[in-house]
């Protein structure tokens, strides 16, 4: 007889705090039992994969995660997790089509856009205008603006591109739209819209479309004179440094670090120059001993300096953040320090991406450890600077 109602909360409560805590494998061991016989009530099924996906057994997860939508086809923040899991998995065509119900999750409500318009499909509209529009972070906008050029071709539309105020002037230097506004303002009239992340799957984006022309983003010139003068004087190679995300996001615990733990780079002869951004850049102010680093967050005034510094820099070695997506556009060399069990967009495994060709990963070996990673880069970031 499947567990009451009640036990089943008792026992939510009670694997709850140690999801909180990092302690998956605590939660498994309480979760198991009252799924031994292969039934249970969904909410333990959904609870135990929770439970192991950190754990990097990702089959495993996914086969949990395809009988709750089975079950459950209406439970959208079921169907949501299935779509990051096959979409790490690099399984892209039902990936994208599942990952369309983001937006009926209780957290992304606030970014959702009412639209009174049919979402385009990938259907040629010839003579229409379509909105594509940005929805999600920064880093997010970056990585989709290449499919700008894509949709354009396709739709064979009049595009309209909407986007946040921060990354206007970036992307006005690219292609694939024909007029471009600021999200919060009224743009002109248009017959189809399509969010920037619903683009891959209008297009049915494959593996085998990335990464598309590269570089698809450009420094402003006169930015990159100005820190060409700033940066003049320090010795090459200059590498940029970025330790925390935004400390707001979700998994943030789980991809950001202190810079003290960057300690063992401090040896491998390159000079560092912090582009960190947000609470985190404080830390530069204390240096973990044999390191120096000339920190330039407070001269970053937007992304127009970072994507200049970035220009001149030789290397960015970064945490899973906005800036490593920027300098990938740029077609800029860059170096992401990854969880064992990262976002999606990285796959499983591999130690490049397919999104960009100037891009290594250097993942965690077991969950949590980051020192194996910097012990891996600093190896690597002193040949890197006999070069």
């Amino acid at each position: 007889m499947p567990d009451s109602p009640i036990r089943v909360v008792a026992i939510e409560q009670q694997v709850r705090p140690l999801f909180a805590a990092g302690r998956f494998e605590e939660a498994e061991a309480i979760l198991r039992p009252y799924l031994a016989s292969g039934s249970g009530p969904l909410v333990l099924w959904k609870l135990l994969a929770a439970a192991i996906r950190p754990q990097g057994r990702i089959e495993e997860t996914r086969a949990i995660q395809e009988m709750l939508v089975a079950h459950a086809p209406g439970d959208y923040p079921a169907r949501f997790d299935l779509a990051e899991t096959l979409l790490l998995l690099g399984e892209f065509k039902r990936g994208w089509r599942e990952y369309h119900y983001r937006y009926s999750l209780a957290h992304t409500t606030q970014i959702e856009r009412k639209v009174q318009r049919p979402r385009w499909d990938g259907r040629a509209i010839p003579g229409k205008t379509l909105l594509i529009h940005d929805e999600q972070g920064f880093g997010d906008t970056f990585q989709f603006m290449r499919l700008l050029p894509m949709a354009k071709a396709r739709s064979g539309a009049r595009i309209v591109l909407q986007i946040n105020e921060e990354t206007l002037s970036l992307a006005q230097r690219t292609t694939g739209f024909d007029d471009i506004v600021v999200r919060g303002t009224l743009p002109p009239p248009f017959d189809m819209h399509c969010e920037m992340m619903s683009l891959p799957m209008a297009l049915g984006l494959s593996m085998q479309d990335l990464p598309g022309p590269m570089p698809y983003f450009s420094a402003d010139p006169q930015r990159v004179e100005q820190w060409q003068q700033r940066l003049a004087d320090l010795p090459r190679p200059l590498v940029a440094l970025v330790w925390a995300g935004r400390p707001t996001h979700f998994n943030d615990a789980n991809r950001s670090l202190a810079l003290a733990q960057l300690a063992p780079l401090g040896g491998t002869g390159a000079t560092f120059i912090s582009i960190q951004k947000g609470p985190a850049a404080a830390q530069a102010d204390s240096l973990p001993q044999g390191m120096s680093i000339h920190s330039l967050s407070d001269e970053i005034a937007d992304f127009e300096d970072t994507a200049a510094i970035l220009s001149i820099a030789d290397l960015l070695i970064s945490v899973d953040s906005s800036p490593v997506h920027l300098a990938g556009a740029l077609g800029r060399p860059t170096w992401v320090m990854l969880p064992s069990v990262p976002d999606w967009r990285w796959l499983l495994e591999r130690p490049d991406t397919p999104w960009y060709p100037h891009t290594r990963l250097f993942r965690q070996g077991t969950r949590g450890n980051w020192s194996e990673v910097i012990t891996r880069i600093a190896a690597e970031l002193a040949q890197f600077c006999k070069r």
